[in-house]
């Protein structure tokens, strides 16, 4: 089976690698073009080119797959089969119904639920028990298409976003490969979605890790796990920003303080703040301009007294 990749980012290696492994032929590697990084400003490759480089594997760098000068090269490579796994770029008709087979997605989500951009984060977020992988047939929807195969992955209570797409990235690799034997055997499943079970993880912006201590407990460290390692929940204190990488949900429903307001201080592992429901220990923080450290690191260096708050400005 002849193919073509498209894929950008570090969870679209695994799979490339897995393709290169299962030995099948390989005609180009698209990813997205490269961008200036830093404040010098130096070009950065995307994780899928610096592989394909390796593999040497023919790299394509559109700004944008509708322009024609793409699609005909495209024509020209003649593939079977187009797999498309975070790519960054939304496919023209004109590509999907190209290949022999179509063009096949691996996507970050029991399929319809989290349809979108940041389907691991909105998991994690949302307090989900599980997640997964799903293979599919793209259409020219948003995550719309028939599904393929899925494969079930369990949330663990201590997951972050991080860890999350590592573990993901691996169980899609595996799945993309028994999907195109499936399909080279013409025995793959073909089961449309329902829509009316959809739900939308829209792409994270960096505001959003602004943490309300209006809300529960459980929410507010379900969204530090969700939004680590990027963009990060935060709070500030004295007007300097503080990075929240680690908490514990403490169970008390008796309200000791204002939401945000720091009631207690557990020596050797942290402050714990009032929330909406419930408080949370913080025990893995970051502030302005510093490194990472743990929070009893941090009160050995800083004084937070009780009564102080937390705040979101």
């Amino acid at each position: 089976m002849k193919i073509v990749f498209m894929g950008t980012p570090d969870f679209s290696v695994p799979t490339l690698k897995a393709l290169t492994k299962a030995e099948y032929e390989i005609l180009g590697v698209v990813t997205q073009p490269d961008k200036p990084y830093g404040r010098g400003k130096k070009v950065k490759y995307s994780p899928v080119k610096l592989y394909a480089m390796e593999q040497g594997l023919q790299v394509y760098q559109p700004k944008k797959v509708r322009e024609q000068a793409f699609i005909d090269n495209l024509k020209k490579l003649n593939p079977d089969i187009i797999v498309v796994i975070a790519f960054g770029q939304i496919l023209p008709e004109a590509i999907l119904q190209l290949p022999k087979y179509g063009c096949i997605n691996v996507h970050a989500s029991l399929l319809p639920k989290y349809r979108g951009a940041a389907p691991i984060q909105w998991s994690i977020i949302n307090g989900e028990t599980h997640t997964g992988i799903t293979t599919m047939h793209m259409d020219k929807g948003l995550d719309t298409g028939d599904m393929i195969l899925k494969d079930k992955v369990m949330i663990t209570e201590q997951e972050t976003a991080g860890l999350l797409h590592d573990k993901l990235s691996k169980v899609g690799a595996d799945l993309l490969i028994k999907t195109l034997k499936t399909i080279e055997e013409g025995t793959a499943p073909r089961e449309k979605q329902q829509d009316e079970a959809a739900t939308y993880a829209p792409m994270l912006d960096k505001h959003m890790g602004n943490i309300d201590w209006n809300m529960k407990a459980r929410s507010i460290e379900q969204l530090i796990r969700g939004l680590n390692p990027w963009p990060s929940a935060f709070t500030y204190w004295h007007k300097k920003m503080i990075k929240i990488w680690k908490a514990e949900v403490i169970k008390d429903f008796n309200i000791m303080g204002n939401p945000g307001e720091v009631v207690e201080i557990i020596k050797n592992k942290g402050p714990i703040v009032q929330c909406g429901e419930n408080r949370l220990l913080i025990t893995e923080l970051q502030l302005q301009g510093k490194k990472r450290i743990t929070a009893d690191a941090f009160l050995r260096g800083h004084s937070i007294a009780l009564g102080e708050l937390f705040t979101s400005f």
